[in-house]
């Protein structure tokens, strides 16, 4: 399941894991977990040679229980710190790096290989698993996408929200390397008028109909 953030493909992955009795994997927050570890160890974030000769040094580990999702980075538990507005605000410019991308996808591919899973992120149908056998592709209006992350954060504005995700998405969507786009052979669910429920309602459908 892909899609931009504020999309509802988290929730949604995991209640659709959660109906099915199977696993989770929130790959977005390995990339987290990863830019959080460059900025306690004062990595030049602007330098992208400097975050690629790091990029195999953390130990990573990525729980896939939907119920309880953990990661954990050299042991220490990073589920609070890599949702901070410093990792937000960074995450793109860590994940722009074909070192980082690299290394987690294949990490990513297998978790994956391991059985069955629902998997969500931003490059999912498109290179690490273009093989699924069903891709979904997640989107929302600007406006509901804001509403709702504004809603899981304190401190903060749907209009901060706004700008801040649409600078996101256009360093998610022109990237060199793994560009955020819809794959082929997606189906592609606007959620902007929908709750949680009808979404994983809607999936659920959609992967009855492929079985």
């Amino acid at each position: 399941m892909d899609g931009p953030s504020g999309s509802g493909k988290s929730s949604a992955s995991r209640g659709v894991a959660r109906a099915l009795g199977l696993r989770y994997l929130d790959t977005g927050a390995m990339y987290r977990a990863i830019t959080w570890w460059m900025l306690q160890r004062g990595v030049d974030l602007s330098d992208q040679a400097a975050i690629a000769s790091r990029a195999g040094e953390p130990a990573l580990d990525s729980g896939t229980d939907p119920d309880a999702p953990t990661i954990h980075v050299d042991g220490v538990d990073a589920a609070g710190p890599i949702r901070s507005q410093e990792v937000t605000a960074a995450v793109s410019l860590v994940a722009a790096v074909p070192e980082v991308r690299a290394r987690l996808v294949a990490l990513q591919r297998e978790i994956i290989g391991s059985g069955d899973i629902v998997v969500e992120g931003r490059d999912i149908g498109t290179v690490v698993a273009p093989g699924a056998t069903l891709k979904v592709y997640l989107t929302a209006s600007a406006e509901a996408r804001a509403t709702r992350r504004t809603a899981e954060l304190n401190g903060t504005t749907v209009e901060a929200q706004q700008a801040a995700m649409a600078r996101r998405d256009t360093l998610d969507s022109t990237r060199k390397t793994d560009p955020l786009s819809m794959a082929d052979g997606a189906v592609e669910l606007d959620t902007t008028a929908l709750n949680l429920e009808e979404v994983i309602a809607e999936v659920l459908r959609l992967i009855k109909e492929r079985a």
